[in-house]
């Protein structure tokens, strides 16, 4: 599953657009946009389609399982992103919403979300409205989409281990580690892999399990010729797993 394919852009009045200037707060002393800066960017863009049909009123949370991130060009400082987003997958609970990060420049970049629709009273995963369902679905390949993860192996004593310390500005407004912190540790693995940062790569990150504040986190590491996998642990548990590889 990890080399999956993602939906194409399709020809649809049902695909939400946006464009801001990359910020340099988002990018590593090259001027190249990171990870974690790239989810900051996904977030921004599902908060603004929703503002967009106007169902954040309905739909106020939601969290994300899994973030596919394909960097075909890497896209730099300066320049424009535009941002085109729409579902490619949908259920009554969840969704699949692929976003293209493009700039004049060539920048392109290519994600996929897999985003759960949450009760703000249960905390718990909860029906789309049906008309939301469907404005969502006008552009979906899959009608009935399902869970499944990309990521199967699991941490092996001989992993690497190194400590990531979670600071106060990590935590978000749901009280737990925000899902673009975990790509700053994938940055940090692949400044040690620089062929990799050389290369069009896909990573795969999936979120299984929040991580509170004052966890203490520790990282497995798996490293082999092409590429490698990561799980955030805390007292064992793996809440968090990602895999960078070159594409096809």
């Amino acid at each position: 599953m990890f080399d999956a394919r993602l939906a194409p852009l399709p020809d649809s009045p049902h695909v939400f657009r946006t464009s801001w200037p990359v910020r340099a707060g988002d990018v590593d002393r090259h001027r190249t946009l990171r990870r974690d800066g790239i989810a900051r960017y996904l977030q921004d863009a599902g908060f603004d389609h929703l503002d967009h049909v106007e169902a954040r009123g309905e739909h106020p949370l939601w969290v994300v399982r899994r973030t596919v991130i394909d960097i075909i060009e890497p896209i730099m400082f300066p320049d424009t992103v535009t941002v085109e987003r729409w579902c490619s997958g949908i259920s009554s609970r969840w969704c699949a919403m692929r976003v293209r990060l493009s700039t004049p420049a060539g920048g392109l970049i290519e994600t996929e979300g897999f985003w759960i629709n949450i009760s703000p009273t249960s905390g718990m995963p909860t029906r789309i409205t049906d008309c939301f369902e469907q404005l969502l679905g006008a552009t979906a390949e899959t009608q009935r989409l399902r869970w499944r993860s990309w990521i199967t192996e699991t941490p092996l004593e001989d992993d690497t281990r190194a400590s990531f310390p979670i600071r106060a500005v990590d935590i978000d407004l749901l009280d737990h580690v925000n899902n673009s912190v975990y790509l700053q540790a994938i940055e940090e693995i692949l400044h040690r892999r620089p062929e990799l940062k050389a290369v069009p790569t896909r990573t795969a990150i999936e979120y299984l399990a929040p991580i509170p504040p004052d966890a203490e986190v520790q990282l497995a590491i798996r490293q082999d010729e092409k590429a490698f996998t990561s799980w955030f642990t805390v007292d064992g548990k793996t809440c968090a797993q990602a895999r960078v590889a070159p594409l096809d």
